[in-house]
């Protein structure tokens, strides 16, 4: 079939030139036979098309069984080469760029690479890798005896991760601010929530705090000490992640005046319990002693249950078992939680925690601050109204008034009582915790007198050996006790 023979089917059937994105085809059927072909107008039409999309080239069918061996006509073959060389010239550009960006994108990946492998945090002797697999381990902790244990692994944050979980840390997601700095609440792509502590710019806590955090809380495992999930270290920012306490910290329902009814006295007496085994076991039952030195209402936390939980562990020190008492030059810790020895002399030992919980026992009871003056002429401190009001037998008048009157008398006398014994002047003179869980056990068991607490501007240290005894008669499971008073 001739050139001719092919237009001449086209012009009497009609058929079509058939565009697309990268060439002009023209087609016909002739006879069940596919017949392609191109004529000089369509290979122009192909190449100024090919330029206006700057294309690599076009393509041209070459019709088989022409008579005229008939491809392309000279104009367009040499438009078409003039074409080609233009193209040529853009790929060769378009190669050398791509090429030396290409270099130097790999030489800034490989520095990137070496600077991230040479960085590394050192928490107490221990390296921690928190790049790459975003993976760490804490693997030991020097303690004042030298001793090193290991500790279970601990996650590490990346700060896209913990800004995503924290909507940025938005506003709407800030549960409060303390010492340490801001912490907010966030939810994990996991759906796990988790609460995030923020060391602020303007803290009086620094590094210090943060690694003895880390490498502390790791390693304590107890219902009623809040667990710490990981930490981020990431553009000069230090953040811990916390498992979430949902119902806030003690305060935020002690000391308000509509939410402290939530917290009925059964609610009370199971977080002082709480509290106490959280202690017993920094104190008495893990491997070392520990020594939390700001055991306050805002550093106890309170899960879904109420279940009161210890946090905050930037202050804390750790004794081997065979040490009792240290000495520090410098004084941390929150005013009306820190005992006289430590405030006076540096001193603190087991029974620094001590003192800070017997404070925290009579803020439970009376639903009171330590920052504030109370009695009738409004001149004693929490303390020292405390023990006026067991000495002279009133001690239901100190009861929070939220509490109704089904509280037993003598459960909260007994606490009351506990609770004066515990903030006592001399340290020696306060009760060990395991002693004072042994006290709360056994509500049949003898107390001992407590002497006028530390801090007290009323009357002398030896005022209650001077005092007339006044008997309360308490019953108890149908057993009556008889307790003695200073009046």
């Amino acid at each position: 079939m001739t050139f001719k023979a092919i237009k001449d089917y086209i012009r009497i059937n009609g058929a079509a030139v058939v565009y697309n994105s990268t060439y002009v085809e023209n087609y016909c059927i002739a006879e069940s036979v596919w017949i392609g072909f191109d004529d000089v107008e369509a290979v122009r039409t192909k190449v100024s098309y090919a330029k206006e999309m700057r294309l690599l080239g076009y393509y041209v069918w070459q019709v088989p069984n022409d008579d005229h061996n008939w491809v392309l006509s000279l104009a367009a073959a040499e438009e078409g080469d003039h074409e080609n060389q233009n193209q040529k010239g853009r790929l060769l550009v378009i190669v050398l760029v791509s090429s030396g960006a290409t270099i130097v994108l790999l030489l800034g990946s490989v520095w990137v690479m070496c600077y991230l492998r040479k960085r590394k945090v050192k928490l107490t002797g221990t390296v921690l890798k928190a790049r790459k697999e975003k993976e760490a381990k804490v693997n030991g902790i020097s303690t004042a005896g030298n001793l090193n244990t290991n500790v279970p692994d601990l996650e590490v944050y990346s700060y896209a991760d913990i800004e995503m979980a924290t909507n940025k840390f938005s506003f709407e997601n800030k549960l409060g601010e303390g010492g340490y700095g801001p912490v907010y609440k966030g939810v994990l792509v996991n759906k796990q929530e988790i609460a995030v502590k923020k060391l602020s710019k303007a803290s009086t806590q620094g590094f210090e705090e943060f690694k003895n955090e880390v490498t502390l809380t790791a390693k304590l495992q107890h219902v009623n000490l809040v667990r710490v999930l990981g930490f981020c270290i990431e553009r000069d920012e230090q953040m811990l992640i916390y498992e979430y306490m949902p119902n806030k910290s003690l305060d935020f329902y002690l000391f308000d005046s509509a939410r402290r009814f939530l917290l009925d006295w059964k609610k009370r007496v199971h977080i002082i319990e709480g509290i106490t085994q959280g202690l017993l076991y920094l104190q008495e039952y893990s491997r070392l002693t520990i020594i939390h030195r700001d055991l306050k209402a805002s550093n106890i936390l309170l899960d879904n249950e109420m279940k009161p939980k210890i946090s905050d562990f930037g202050m804390a020190k750790i004794f081997s078992k065979d040490e009792h008492e240290a000495n520090t030059g410098r004084i941390v810790g929150t005013y009306g939680y820190v005992p006289p020895e430590y405030v006076k002399k540096g001193l603190y030992s087991t029974k620094s925690d001590v003192y800070s919980f017997g404070v925290l026992i009579l803020q439970i009871i009376s639903g009171k601050k330590n920052a504030c003056f109370y009695g009738l002429n409004e001149d004693l401190n929490l303390l020292e109204y405390a023990y006026d009001s067991w000495k002279s037998g009133k001690g239901k008048e100190f009861m929070d008034p939220s509490l109704d009157d089904t509280v037993s008398s003598c459960k909260l006398i007994r606490c009351l009582q506990i609770g004066l014994l515990c903030v006592q002047e001399n340290a020696a003179d306060r009760p060990s915790i395991l002693e004072v869980s042994s006290m709360l056990k056994s509500e049949s068991a003898a107390l001992t007198i407590p002497k006028i607490p530390a801090f007290s501007t009323k009357g002398n240290r030896d005022e209650q050996t001077k005092s007339q005894l006044q008997l309360e008669n308490c019953s108890i499971n149908d057993t009556t006790l008889s307790q003695m008073e200073a009046r």
